[in-house]
């Protein structure tokens, strides 16, 4: 999501920066139209030129529309990963506390469910490999699952809803 995130404020930089190219542009055009109708009244040069002013000009309301459905687009992408983050968190506490985890146990259970293995669990919480194996064998047995997957697959599958 962060990727994704990343590259919509590329595409909103990249965007206002077109955009702001295009103000410049049209204003010039506008003022250099205006002048020369003043100067030499209506002709088909002047006609044509008026034409790309306005061109110029439509591309810098469609630049502004589509730089402002970016900004809203990102708002709901932010909205839609704090929403979720907010109902795996509920999730994870729910399922922990249906599982009668007890506080060592429920810190490695979300350390495994972050995708580390018994290693580096072991290495986090300054424990023995061979305790923290014990703590997933015993968390696993409680989730009622024989592995790391089954562990994040057990989570996950309250999250996705089953097409009807």
């Amino acid at each position: 999501m962060r990727e994704r995130r990343k590259a919509l404020e590329r595409r909103a930089v990249a965007i206002t920066f077109l955009v702001a190219l295009q103000t410049l542009a049209t204003i010039f055009f506008v003022a250099d139209v205006a002048g020369d109708i003043a100067a030499d009244g209506w002709s088909m040069h002047l006609f044509v030129e008026s034409c790309a002013t306005a061109a110029l000009l439509a591309g810098v309301v469609f630049g502004t529309l589509q730089l402002r459905w970016l900004v809203v687009r990102a708002r709901l992408d932010e909205a839609a990963v704090a929403t979720a983050r907010g109902a795996m968190s509920d999730l994870v506490r729910q399922r922990f506390l249906d599982w009668q985890l007890t506080g060592a146990e429920a810190d490695v259970a979300l350390f495994a469910l972050k995708g580390f293995d018994a290693a580096e669990i072991a290495c986090l919480r300054g424990a023995a490999s061979g305790t923290i194996r014990a703590q997933l064998a015993s968390i696993y047995a409680k989730a009622g699952v024989h592995s790391q997957v089954g562990l994040m697959a057990t989570m996950v599958e309250d999250l996705v809803e089953a097409p009807n």
